[in-house]
């Protein structure tokens, strides 16, 4: 469908799409303004986003992807569904430039504002329970990463994680410190007290 020059716009309503029942999709054509609308928004997202996950999600329920879409907006990943040339353009001139050779199919894009390994956890998160959601690519803006990596992109700390880490980084120095300068006079009067105690 990302080839014909339409873009599948759904309604989200998960009440009309029950199992069984017969889907709806409507096809809307983008005109040139639209588009340039699209990859503006999309280049501004990327340019500030810490990363990026891209998630093949063919086979999906209308439903699914609603509730994909509310959990990224809980978790504060921004989440796309855009045509894979609209996607290369917006990402020319960002650090995720290197992406094109991975963006192929029908494709959902996840970038990370906050934590760079939010849209990853989000992609890992919803995929044990959705197996139409594939993961393909990541970057975290140094060079494409496969599927493969997607653990350790996951795994990746919070900000409030990466500061916690950092504050006792630079705790531990100064206790180590503080304990150095309150042993010497501990040690000078222990000095003191055996001289003392030699006479």
């Amino acid at each position: 469908m990302a080839e014909c020059g339409f873009l599948p716009m759904c309604n989200d309503d998960p009440a009309r799409f029950r199992k069984g029942s017969k889907k709806e999709v409507i096809l809307v054509a983008l005109g040139l303004a639209a588009k340039k609308a699209i990859v503006k928004e999309i280049n501004e997202v990327a340019s500030n986003a810490l990363s990026v996950a891209v998630a093949e999600y063919r086979g999906m329920e209308v439903a699914d992807m609603t509730q994909l879409r509310r959990q990224a907006r809980e978790q504060g990943v921004y989440l796309k569904v855009i045509r894979n040339t609209l996607a290369k353009r917006a990402f020319a001139d960002t650090k995720f430039g290197d992406m094109d050779a991975a963006l192929v199919g029908p494709l959902v894009y996840g970038f990370s504002l906050d934590a760079p390994g939010s849209a990853a956890r989000l992609f890992k998160d919803f995929a044990k329970q959705n197996k139409h959601l594939k993961v393909t690519a990541l970057s975290i803006g140094n060079g494409l990463m496969g599927a493969d990596k997607l653990e350790a992109v996951a795994s990746l700390p919070t900000r409030d994680e990466a500061l916690a880490k950092l504050l006792a980084t630079f705790k531990a120095p100064v206790s180590k410190f503080v304990r150095t300068i309150n042993e010497v006079p501990t040690k000078f009067v222990r000095v003191l007290s055996a001289i003392k105690d030699a006479k």
